[in-house]
């Protein structure tokens, strides 16, 4: 089977790639919106894109079928349904967020936008359910849950 590498995109949503048989990189960038990206990157130079286009979720669901994935189409329709609109996302906290050195509590993040920071990775380390005296500094990873425009809200108060 061909190795599927992922890589997550903060505030985008998950980049995969994998090698073709004729020894070309392929990607697809699911947005948290439902949007996918094809990437066909360059023969000559593996990290630049040689081609890009963009089908929306319906699009990509049309193509699923076409393309014979349709039973797994299905089972991630019922895992949708199970989550509604909740996604999960990582924000990693840089030097210039306003969030450094404040506290949870302090930016009152789930009042202000309706999602939380459910955990924090703090080199290397996972801290579950953060409380409210709880300070961010640079370099931590907040690990944020919400719909996602409060995921859009909340990743804008931690970064402005």
């Amino acid at each position: 089977m061909t190795e599927v590498r992922e890589t997550m995109l903060p505030g985008v949503g998950v980049r995969h790639v994998f090698t073709s048989e004729e020894g070309r990189d392929v990607g697809v960038i699911v947005h948290h919106d439902g949007r996918r990206e094809f990437l066909l990157y360059s023969a000559k130079d593996p990290d630049a894109c040689a081609q890009l286009f963009t089908l929306s979720e319906g699009d990509t669901t049309t193509l699923a079928e076409i393309l014979g994935v349709s039973v797994i189409n299905e089972v991630v329709s019922e895992v949708r349904h199970e989550l509604g609109d909740v996604a999960l996302e990582w924000v990693e906290i840089d030097d210039h967020h306003c969030a450094v050195g404040t506290s949870i509590g302090d930016g009152a993040y789930r009042s202000k936008t309706g999602a939380s920071i459910i955990a924090v990775i703090r080199n290397g380390r996972p801290i579950p359910e953060p409380g409210p005296d709880f300070q961010l500094f640079a370099g931590d990873i907040a690990i944020i849950v919400g719909a996602h425009d409060e995921l859009n809200d909340l990743r804008s108060a931690l970064c402005s």
